[in-house]
């Protein structure tokens, strides 16, 4: 699984211009699901991230989790992750996770973060989404499960 995570001061995501899922000061994930992944790469990141230490404390220093701050998280899949742009001028998508399985590890992922008590927004899996955010820093990380 891969995730870039951004520490922002709101986002937002819409699918027909309607709001589906929206935070204020916490973290977006967009969320990309390979073959052969796991829960247990599901697991691994949920964790990760909600304990990853990227909100300054009093003293200006990244020193506290989303969880900590009581922010939220907004969970969007992003299959484009998966996408290779190696060769040629077209992205290969041989190694994403097929939709089905895509969409449980996904809901599963967003499972994980419910249950650390931080409040979790998504989008809406396979649909065309359009996301708003405000990045706080910017502060911006990559993250792989392998």
């Amino acid at each position: 699984m891969k995730a870039v995570i951004q520490r922002v001061s709101e986002a937002r995501v819409k699918v027909d211009g309607v709001t589906v899922g929206a935070i204020n000061r916490g973290i977006l994930v967009l969320l990309g699901v390979e073959r052969g992944d796991e829960e247990r790469d599901a697991d691994w990141l949920a964790r990760k991230i909600v304990e990853l230490r990227i909100f300054e404390d009093q003293t200006g220093k990244m020193n506290l989790s989303v969880q900590e701050i009581g922010g939220g998280l907004l969970a969007v899949s992003q299959f484009t992750l998966a996408g290779n742009c190696a060769k040629g001028r077209r992205p290969s998508f041989d190694t994403a996770a097929p939709p089905d399985e895509g969409k449980r590890l996904y809901d599963y992922f967003v499972d994980r973060v419910g249950e650390t008590g931080t409040t979790v927004a998504t989008g809406i899996f396979q649909t065309d989404m359009q996301v708003s955010l405000v990045n706080d820093g910017p502060v911006t990380f990559i993250l792989e499960s392998r």
